[in-house]
């Protein structure tokens, strides 16, 4: 057997990836990324750097508790950047890191995709349930 650069391992690994299976690290990836407030945290930090408070004032919604896990995650997962400056009271910002930049590309498109797009959405859920309740009803169900 022909040995392999680590250039070659590599294209080989990233080659094997299918996040169809459960099994994969990407499917794990997908699952963190999908996440309601990992995809508002990054697209609220897509046009800059923000400070904890700023970022629980515009999430409407998320606990103290879910954005500090939401943030750590983050930056374990190298999308985001936490910087302290020392000051009183001590001021700490959080800015996306391109990895993250290139994520918020795609995530601010979804928010603005579900923006646009709720009133149809909606309408089509509401004829969805009148007619599966017209259904259950001419069925006797």
């Amino acid at each position: 057997m022909a040995t392999m650069t680590a250039a070659q391992r590599r294209e080989k690994a990233r080659a094997d990836y299918d996040a169809f299976l459960k099994a994969c690290p990407t499917n794990q990836l997908l699952d963190r990324i999908s996440d309601k407030w990992v995809s508002l945290v990054v697209a609220a930090l897509a046009p800059g750097p923000l400070r904890y408070s700023d970022l629980s004032r515009k999430i409407a919604g998320v606990s103290p508790k879910m954005l500090t896990q939401t943030l750590r995650t983050l930056e374990r997962d190298g999308i985001l950047t936490r910087t302290v400056t020392p000051s009183v009271p001590v001021r700490v910002d959080y800015a996306l890191t391109p990895l993250g930049s290139s994520l918020a590309l795609l995530l601010v498109a979804v928010k603005d995709w579900a923006e646009i797009h709720f009133d149809e959405v909606h309408a089509a859920r509401e004829r969805y349930d009148t007619e599966t309740a017209q259904s259950a009803g001419s069925t006797g169900a």
